[in-house]
């Protein structure tokens, strides 16, 4: 039985919405929210954990009007609960991560022929 219920989190560290619907302002959020909810799916670990991990991390953080300050959180919160249920080593982490940032780095549009737009 998966214990994943996102949509019913403590206020204080329950993901931004717009109108009730899940806010991301970047694609890397969502995929760090998906993953995050399909580890727990996959029974990775009790979202109940998932869920302190990321009340401590904010408790920690600094207090900021900045929506995508609380992914960043998100992501510290799912990135030191992989590691420390061996889902993954720090330096595979890190190899991840460089090859999200390549790939996001080149996630933009080009034009019909391949070319990047003028600026």
């Amino acid at each position: 039985m998966v214990d994943s219920d996102f949509t019913n989190m403590n206020e204080s560290i329950a993901a931004p919405r717009k109108n009730g619907e899940l806010q991301f302002d970047a694609p890397w959020q969502a995929r760090a929210f998906g993953l995050a909810v399909a580890l727990n799916e996959g029974g990775a670990y009790p979202w109940a954990e998932f869920s302190a991990r990321l009340s401590d991390v904010i408790a920690a953080a600094e207090k900021t009007d900045d929506p995508s300050a609380y992914y960043n959180r998100w992501l510290k919160a799912l990135e030191g609960l992989a590691i420390e249920k061996g889902l993954l080593t720090e330096e595979e982490l890190a190899s991840k991560a460089e090859a999200v940032a390549r790939e996001d780095d080149h996630d933009h549009h080009h034009d019909g022929e391949g070319r990047h737009p003028p600026h």
